[in-house]
């Protein structure tokens, strides 16, 4: 089946994206990356060189096929994460950022002004901009007309594992979206990530779950395998839901009788 996904012109065979907080040691990251089949990388400027491509943990990331998605995270306004990815791009020449802008400390919600101030100003820049958000279907599509490449719409607080809490906003989004819509923060287990794919997300970004469960490697390989059965699944075309039982055998009308 082809099913490419194309995020500012780019094929992607993977729908997994990988971020690389938490992990106990830049190995255990690289063997989840690699068992994960990922070709989206995200990792906080913060912490990495990137101007040395010897530093270990982007040696440890970056393969032939991976995209180095820098992001933004502990920026706390629009200037301070246009400043960080100017940073990045003039170290590494990655025109790919995602945006994050998180001024709470306790919950790291996104701050909706400050990240759509920040976008407009980087798609004029020629960013390509991922922005993780709140789930909320009036900046998605503000974010989107400003240029975005995708929106990234929180399921649940970052780090939280608490699945899909946002679940009727989600869906908004994805029914008005024409970026590719990226589930992001709160998926912890990979029923979370196939429940996203199966309601028409285009693709899901994992760290926690991964990063700090027993096998990190298994981990991945197991959100790999709920990320294509739920997009498998959207595809097939899923039947309708009833209040009431629907006989899958004539011999129920027989009994009735």
């Amino acid at each position: 089946m082809n099913d490419k996904m194309i995020i500012a012109g780019r094929e992607f065979s993977s729908r997994l994206f990988i971020g690389t907080g938490k992990f106990a040691s830049n190995r255990i990251m690289s063997d989840a990356i690699e068992a994960s089949g990922s070709e989206m990388v995200t990792v906080a400027l913060r912490r990495v060189n990137i101007e040395d491509s010897s530093d270990d943990m982007l040696s440890a990331i970056m393969r032939e096929n991976v995209q180095l998605l820098p992001n933004t995270s502990g920026a706390r306004d629009a200037k301070e994460a246009v400043r960080l990815a100017k940073i990045a791009r003039a170290a590494s020449g990655i025109e790919w950022v995602k945006l994050e802008v998180t001024p709470d400390p306790y919950y790291l919600l996104p701050d909706p002004v400050e990240t759509l101030e920040a976008a407009k100003e980087l798609v004029d820049e020629g960013f390509i901009v991922l922005p993780y958000i709140n789930a909320d279907p009036v900046l998605a599509k503000k974010l989107e007309d400003a240029g975005c490449a995708t929106v990234m719409p929180l399921a649940a607080p970052i780090g939280s594992n608490k699945g899909i809490k946002t679940r009727d906003s989600i869906k908004i989004i994805i029914s008005q979206a024409s970026v590719p819509v990226v589930v992001d923060a709160g998926l912890g287990l990979p029923s979370h990530a196939a429940d996203a794919m199966e309601m028409g997300a285009d693709a899901v970004l994992v760290n926690t779950a991964i990063a700090v469960c027993d096998k990190p490697s298994e981990m991945a390989q197991a959100f790999a395998k709920s990320v294509e059965a739920g997009r498998q699944g959207y595809l097939a075309g899923p039947g309708c839901v009833s209040e009431t039982a629907n006989a899958s055998s004539p011999l129920t009308g027989f009994l009735r009788d």
